[in-house]
């Protein structure tokens, strides 16, 4: 699907996000990505399969895992 070389991380890697981005639409909270994932401002993906994955931020720790 990519055109890129060197070619796009596949949406099963998981460097899936260091694709390139296709189309913006930050109005919309949504970019789309060559390997055909969907990311969302909330840092949810939409993959081509139909797979989801959650919302993550790596800035969510809990108190007892920073201490």
């Amino acid at each position: 699907m990519c055109p890129h070389q060197p070619s796009c991380p596949s949406f099963a890697d998981p460097d899936r996000d260091a694709a390139r981005t296709l189309a913006s639409h930050p109005e919309q909270g949504w970019s789309l990505l060559c390997n055909g994932v969907v990311v969302f401002e909330d840092t949810g993906e939409l993959l081509p399969n139909g797979g989801i994955i959650a919302p993550h931020r790596p800035t969510d720790v809990h108190a007892d895992a920073a201490a």
